[in-house]
């Protein structure tokens, strides 16, 4: 009976400690880590968000880039931090849906290692291939494929990224066999479909519009459920006869599992806050994504449906991420 006393009093003590340090967020210094290198669209995304969130919350907030390992350094290092709203991880599809459906680390897991706080941006691919390539549409390309198994090449930007869950979904909704050809990045990608090098690409649609609008390379479709504003002419994929094929690219804060509640709804609002700023919303535009936001509980369930979606694939495609 004593020891159950003792434990209910220590149950209450850590709620109480929870609910002062909630009352009091946020009172110092708030790190965003970026689990990639500078430069990159995870860190661009994430350093036009952060910059308004200082004035927002009344402390500074910076971007704390770890890159390595796809991700997996930053990511790790954020869910064995305090959980106190204090280091936060700004995640995407690759360290929040990817990683734990492609990897074997028994020591982490970010369905269980998390607390979603707020989706930001969401994106879309667009299939390219070069302006020469014979088939003209979807069907045609579908068609050609089927016709040449094992003969097509698509590139993409690394193993488990985007661009190859792109691609391995596509074989598996219409049913053809193509090669996957991983580069070291979308820049390279991209330029081995303009060399010829391979013949496709599931290019995220602000790395690819330029060279669409150049003539340098021809899409077929995007990966949206309706018409891009962006390409108003260019079909779907579900348009063009595949069925239920939607791709999203998306960027998102989550915390270490366990911080307080009350923290999370802060920082949902925040993180709102600023997406709806003009300057945020026109500088993510220029991206070729959109800001999107909602509730850190409507985050979760998206989560929750990418995880279950992805996982299909990855089992059915073989992915492994070492």
């Amino acid at each position: 009976m004593l020891t159950k006393r003792i434990f209910i009093v220590a149950v209450v003590a850590i709620g109480l400690v929870a609910a002062a340090r909630a009352q009091t967020y946020p009172d110092r210094l708030i790190r965003m880590v970026v689990a990639f290198p500078p430069g990159g669209p995870a860190d661009v995304m994430a350093r036009i968000v952060t910059q308004p969130l200082g004035s927002i919350l009344g402390q500074s907030v910076i971007v704390d880039n770890r890159g390595g390992a796809g991700g997996l350094i930053g990511s790790k290092a954020v869910a064995a931090a305090e959980p106190d709203g204090y280091t936060l991880l700004f995640g995407n599809i690759s360290s929040l849906v990817v990683v734990p459906a492609a990897t074997n680390y028994r020591d982490y897991d970010p369905t269980k290692s998390f607390v979603p706080v707020a989706k930001v941006s969401q994106n879309f691919e667009v299939l390219v291939v070069h302006p020469s390539f014979p088939a003209k549409s979807v069907q045609e390309l579908v068609a050609y494929a089927k016709a040449n198994p094992g003969k097509l090449n698509f590139g993409s930007a690394g193993t488990g990224n985007a661009t190859h869950l792109a691609g391995e979904l596509f074989k598996l909704k219409t049913g053809t066999d193509m090669i996957h050809v991983p580069y070291r990045g979308a820049a390279e990608a991209v330029t081995g479909v303009m060399a010829g090098q391979v013949e496709l690409f599931f290019g995220d649609i602000g790395g690819v519009l330029p060279l669409m609008r150049e003539g340098r390379i021809r899409a077929l479709a995007i990966s949206s459920e309706t018409r891009s504003a962006d390409v108003p002419d260019l079909p779907t994929m579900i348009e063009s006869g595949v069925p239920d094929y939607v791709v999203q690219t998306f960027t998102g804060v989550v915390a270490p599992a366990g911080t307080p509640p009350a923290i999370v709804t802060r920082l949902n609002a925040a993180i709102n806050t600023a997406l709806k700023l003009p300057d945020v919303t026109a500088a993510v535009g220029r991206l070729g994504a959109e800001v999107h936001p909602a509730a850190a509980q409507d985050f979760a369930a998206f989560l929750a449906r990418e995880r279950e979606k992805w996982d299909e694939v990855v089992k059915a495609s073989g992915i492994k991420i070492e």
